[in-house]
């Protein structure tokens, strides 16, 4: 099992931008793909993008296309989310996951995750 902790989020003006760090110990980071989850309250997690264990792959939920990005420094053992443009609608807490299977291409079923964060919150204020 890999742990991962996530770090950056908090209260932002709509508008504004954060960036989500995740970082990643306990076996081989660079061979798993990654993948950034959330969940507001009353709502069904969803994906919000993912990257593959080589980084050369990447996903993204439409409603967050063109606004967030997904990059990975596997240096660092880290993966981020750069988010800009946030909206209200953006609001929710943010979990990080590490793919079930090395060298995995881009996954985007949260069942293909095995390892999963605590989660961040990001909250957008209007």
């Amino acid at each position: 099992q890999v742990q991962l902790v996530e770090s950056g989020g908090g209260l932002v003006q709509a508008g504004g931008s954060l960036r989500l760090s995740c970082a990643a110990s306990g076996r081989t980071f660079r061979t798993y793909g990654m993948g950034w989850f959330r969940q507001a309250p009353g709502k069904e997690r969803e994906l919000v993008a993912a990257i593959s264990w080589s980084g050369g792959s990447t996903y993204y939920a439409d409603s967050v296309k063109g606004r967030f990005t997904i990059s990975r420094d596997n240096a660092k053992n880290t993966v981020y989310l750069q988010m800009n443009s946030l909206r209200p609608e953006d609001t929710a807490v943010y979990y990080c996951a590490a793919s079930r299977s090395p060298y995995s291409t881009v996954t985007t079923r949260s069942a293909d995750f095995g390892s999963w964060g605590q989660g961040t919150q990001v909250t957008v204020s209007s």
